[in-house]
């Protein structure tokens, strides 16, 4: 029943070719979904550079995992003697002030993993930094933290990161010396590989 001769051959009935085609068409964007998922992870680095040291780590990171890049910029320039960047850092790091920046990624949720890059500014992140995880919206997000630093080490950026996005994921982060960043490039595929993230 269900079904018309004709002949020697059997035919499926009208409805029989609706679930076949709606079956089709299933298949097709379950094929479609796999494919997806076996896309590369899809990596942003987002850094604030003062002196241009966390500018070169960022770079090595580029390189080493092909992702994008974005630069944290204020629309206040800092000063231009490190005395009077330490001075402003100080007041804002103290009074919770987080800088007006010229911009911002257009689509965080685009990402599957964010490497945050700053300076140690009185053993955290500097306020840009700060200021651009208070911005965005990182939930579903992998943040991934590293600094530069004159001797500070990680000190509280980790946490710092971790306070301001609770709802993100936070991987192991890294600290690199000012003095030693252009040679960190090998120092960087390790801790790189040592996290899972990469080409």
């Amino acid at each position: 029943m269900g079904r018309k001769e004709k002949g020697n051959r059997i035919q499926p009935n009208r409805p029989m070719k609706k679930i076949f085609l709606v079956l089709t068409a299933c298949l097709s964007l379950a094929g479609t979904k796999a494919q997806e998922t076996n896309q590369p992870m899809k990596i942003l680095v987002a850094c604030f550079s003062y002196s241009g040291n966390a500018r070169t780590v960022a770079e090595q990171i580029r390189k080493a995992t092909g992702a994008d890049f974005f630069g944290i910029e204020v629309r206040d320039a800092y000063p231009s003697d490190y005395q009077g960047v330490l001075d402003r850092a100080k007041r804002e790091i103290g009074n919770d002030e987080k800088p007006a920046l010229k911009a911002m990624p257009e689509n965080l949720a685009a990402y599957d993993v964010i490497f945050i890059g700053s300076p140690n500014w009185w053993n955290t992140i500097a306020p840009p930094v700060a200021a651009f995880l208070s911005s965005g919206d990182f939930t579903g997000n992998t943040l991934v933290p590293f600094v530069t630093h004159g001797g500070g080490g990680m000190a509280h950026c980790e946490t710092a990161v971790k306070r301001l996005c609770p709802t993100a994921t936070l991987l192991k982060g890294l600290a690199v010396n000012g003095s030693s960043v252009a040679a960190a490039a090998p120092r960087v595929e390790r801790w790189l590989k040592e996290i899972g993230v990469g080409k």
